[in-house]
């Protein structure tokens, strides 16, 4: 590919304070449907046994979004302000796999772009593609990629994502998430990249914690004790008497 697909460039102007409080309101309304519905579960009482076999007190399963249409809608309502928010310049959406690619390609269709999506791994037969959407003899020709992202934890398949995008001949500087939880792990994983990727989260934990006490979620107790989790995610479980399963 010798120009980028589409050969369409969005550029957005800068964002008001007007905008930017839209921006929060959509968190707000993805805060308050997650924990309806159990998206969304805080329960540092009995946490949740991650993946990498850590205690956490918070899980999170954003595929429960795409029942409902409206937390659909509000999603890439949310991802193209804050496209917009930002001014930034693309020319592909990028899904990850599997979880970004049906809010991914809501947002191409939404601004009319090119989308790929992301595999974790190449394929392991045929032409071996790491990135659905481009012939796999070729590449992205230098396109500015924008990344989305369901969630961001530590970070790690996030910025695989964005390598293998770069690796792919295309320009990466921002990943859009519905969710992050904030930890200092993922946030100098995006800054170790270089150049370094932006995030940007449509729900942030501080957003989530605040509508979780004033809905009546969790006691006062609770909240305090998912802030600490916050500060210091990975030696929590062991404080609190929930080791990590080997």
């Amino acid at each position: 590919m010798t120009s980028p697909p589409g050969g369409i460039r969005y550029p957005r102007p800068g964002a008001s304070k007007r905008k930017a409080s839209a921006i929060e309101d959509l968190g707000r309304k993805i805060a308050e449907e997650g924990l309806s519905i159990g998206a969304i579960k805080l329960d540092p009482d009995n946490p949740f046994q991650w993946a990498s076999g850590y205690r956490m007190p918070v899980y999170n399963d954003n595929r429960m979004f795409l029942f409902y249409p409206e937390t659909r809608k509000t999603i890439v309502r949310g991802l193209a302000r804050t496209i917009e928010e930002e001014g930034i310049s693309f020319d592909v959406v990028a899904g990850t796999a599997t979880a970004g690619i049906p809010h991914g390609t809501s947002l191409a269709d939404l601004l009319g772009a090119p989308f790929i999506y992301i595999r974790d791994k190449p394929k392991s037969h045929g032409l071996r593609n790491r990135i659905e959407g481009i012939d796999a003899e070729s590449d992205l020709g230098g396109s500015e990629v924008i990344v989305v992202e369901d969630l961001i934890s530590t970070g790690g398949s996030s910025v695989a994502a964005v390598e293998a995008v770069r690796d792919a001949n295309g320009i990466c500087g921002y990943c859009l998430a519905i969710f992050s939880y904030g930890l200092d792990r993922a946030a100098e994983q995006f800054a170790a990249l270089d150049p370094p990727c932006e995030v940007r989260s449509l729900l942030t934990f501080d957003i989530l914690l605040d509508v979780a006490r004033t809905g009546g979620h969790l006691s006062d107790k609770q909240i305090s004790l998912l802030t600490e989790w916050r500060e210091d995610p990975f030696n929590w479980g062991q404080k609190h008497g929930f080791p990590k399963v080997k």
